[in-house]
């Protein structure tokens, strides 16, 4: 048995070495085309069109901008936008005018359906998420290849978590609604509850939270909404909100502005529950003074729904070399735990903390939640919905809704 393993270890051994040398010799390439990207993207400005509602992402963003300006001498310009939608369109058009290079977008902050339209319309650059050497470090979760059940294929890069969750006061409300129908029955009680009216995002997350639950046919939702009896898949979820709107904060003739408003609305005493699509958001609230520290963080018992969101490439981005060094920046630890710290921002981290090395893992250690946070492993988290399902329920919703 002996001399078996022996034979069997000299045997081995040249295709062993060849394998060893194989793989350092691939390494050896994969480092010297990053060198030649950093050559590369020195001196180029990036346009970074990202979402500018929050003072926090704008200032993270601008903590970003100096050090790849002092690291790789790369310029990080924030395009603040309203809705990334419009970018895409932008696109579009100039997809059909045959303006393949020289755009004025060169990263962009994105998710869901309008990730599957730059997808489906050829409007991403290429698999570049793969080749950032950071992206070694992420995390090994569905969420990161598919996109709202849409595959990923490397055609843009995690940037971060988020989870649809529920903060309210525990000075004003001591039992808060964990479910659909505890909702429907603490609106009845007097319950002051709001949400923002669809297309805006936080307001179709809610109305795909209430889907979900609601509805018979769940396995439906993975899938294109073409392929669904739209009707059938939805009647519960309109039957519901027939009954809820009459009941929440404007009646449903009016409607918060955004996410943020029903934030300001807890600490004004509005209402008494807020959504927000940040587990973190209301420790980062707390010590900004933007809601008082008797406020919690909590999801409905069945979970509630979560992804993560990317930045991609535009098929004809200026600065590419640039904007691939700012997505492998965004995936440093450096800049994934000041970002997964409410002081700056709070956003999850889409990190493996496990295979960072002991300095990484200290700064992510260094963060202190608070007891306002998600509690760490609390709160199931539930699947996007394809991503064809946000048009037709927005659609949906303001023809019923829309005032």
């Amino acid at each position: 048995m002996k001399r078996t393993s022996r034979y069997l270890c000299r045997l081995l051994a040249p295709l062993t070495a060849a394998i060893t040398i194989s793989s350092a010799t691939v390494a050896a390439e994969i480092d010297q085309a990053w060198d030649e990207t950093l050559k590369e993207a020195s001196g180029q400005t990036v346009y970074f069109n990202a979402w500018g509602g929050s003072d926090r992402i704008n200032g993270y963003l601008s903590w970003a901008a100096e050090h790849l300006k002092n690291d790789y001498d790369v310029t990080l310009e924030h395009v603040k936008i309203g809705d990334i939608a419009e970018v895409v369109s932008q696109l579009e058009a100039a997809k059909a005018v045959g303006r393949n290079d020289e755009g004025n977008v060169d990263l962009m902050w994105v998710n869901g359906e309008n990730f599957a339209n730059m997808k489906n319309n050829g409007l991403t650059w290429g698999a570049f998420a793969t080749t950032l050497p950071n992206a070694a470090k992420l995390q090994d979760s569905a969420s990161l290849t598919m996109d709202f059940s849409v595959p990923v294929d490397g055609l843009e890069s995690p940037w971060g978590g988020a989870q649809l969750v529920f903060i309210y006061d525990t000075q004003a409300t001591g039992n808060p609604p964990a479910s659909a129908a505890e909702l429907l029955q603490f609106v009845k009680d007097g319950g002051r509850f709001a949400y923002p009216a669809p297309p805006v995002f936080h307001g179709t997350t809610m109305v795909k939270q209430l889907l979900h639950e609601l509805t018979d046919s769940k396995e439906a939702l993975s899938a294109p909404v073409d392929q669904a009896d739209f009707d059938a898949v939805t009647a519960p979820l309109w039957a519901y909100l027939d009954e809820l709107h009459p009941l929440l904060w404007g009646k449903g003739k009016s409607w918060p502005a955004s996410a943020e408003n029903t934030r300001q609305m807890v600490d004004d005493g509005e209402l008494d529950i807020s959504i927000s699509f940040n587990p973190n958001e209301a420790s980062a609230a707390v010590r900004a003074g933007q809601l008082p520290e008797s406020v919690r963080t909590y999801t409905f018992t069945q979970g509630t729904i979560g992804n993560t969101h990317f930045v991609t490439i535009p098929f004809n981005a200026k600065a590419k070399a640039g904007a691939m060094v700012v997505a492998n920046f965004f995936l440093s630890a450096e800049a994934q735990a000041r970002k997964a710290d409410p002081q700056y921002w709070g956003d999850p981290t889409v990190l493996d903390i496990s295979t960072l090395d002991a300095e990484s893992k200290a700064l992510f250690a260094a963060i202190d939640l608070g007891p306002w946070a998600l509690p760490i492993g609390s709160g199931k988290t539930l699947p996007e919905p394809h991503a064809s399902w946000a048009e037709a329920l927005e659609k949906a919703w303001l023809t019923r809704y829309g005032n």
